[in-house]
């Protein structure tokens, strides 16, 4: 789905949100991989699972066109700084939920770029009929895990020593849910 983009002024930084285009295709690929290598907060490692332009062209489109999906970008002076993506499903079992992600470049931090991305996805997916979102944060995220509980999220359950991070410790993700009047 497409929505309206909308510009934010956090302190000395201006940024547009809105939704992904096919020419983003190329900045997306490269931020995604340098996402990776910042932080061990998310799913891969820098080169894993890697997405190519061609790759992320398919997923707009897809996105672009599917009521159940909403891919979101976060443009800094033509530049995409981070970005978001809510993705759900036709099996009628489960056409009323969307599972959310998000990734934002480090230098961005601190601009309310991720909060801004979520609360966007959760003003679509109320205005959508879309009764649950569904996330997954690394035990260690506190800050990501208070702006989920502060957006309506709590805590569904836990996957214990579900992810091996660098230190060679296995660490737990937090599996968050946030129901709208199911």
């Amino acid at each position: 789905m497409v929505i309206h983009p909308i510009e934010f002024h956090i302190r000395s930084l201006t940024y547009i949100i809105r939704s992904a285009r096919e020419e983003d295709a190329h900045q997306l690929s490269e931020v995604r991989l340098q996402v990776d290598g910042e932080t061990e907060n998310m799913d891969r490692e820098r080169g894993e699972a890697y997405i190519d332009e061609e790759g992320f062209r398919k997923i707009i489109k897809q996105d672009s066109e599917s009521p159940r999906n909403l891919f979101l970008v976060c443009e800094v002076e033509d530049r995409i700084a981070g970005f978001s993506r809510c993705e759900g499903t036709s099996l009628k079992r489960a056409a009323h939920k969307v599972e959310f992600g998000v990734c934002v470049l480090q230098e961005f931090w601190g601009y309310g770029i991720g909060k801004n991305l979520l609360k966007m996805s959760i003003r679509w997916a109320d205005d959508n009929d879309i009764k649950k979102i569904t996330l997954n944060v690394l035990e260690t995220n506190k800050k990501a895990i208070m702006l989920y509980k502060n957006n309506g999220f709590e805590v569904e359950g836990v996957l214990k020593r579900d992810k091996l991070l660098s230190d060679g410790r296995y660490y737990d993700t937090v599996v968050m849910e946030r129901l709208h009047s199911l």
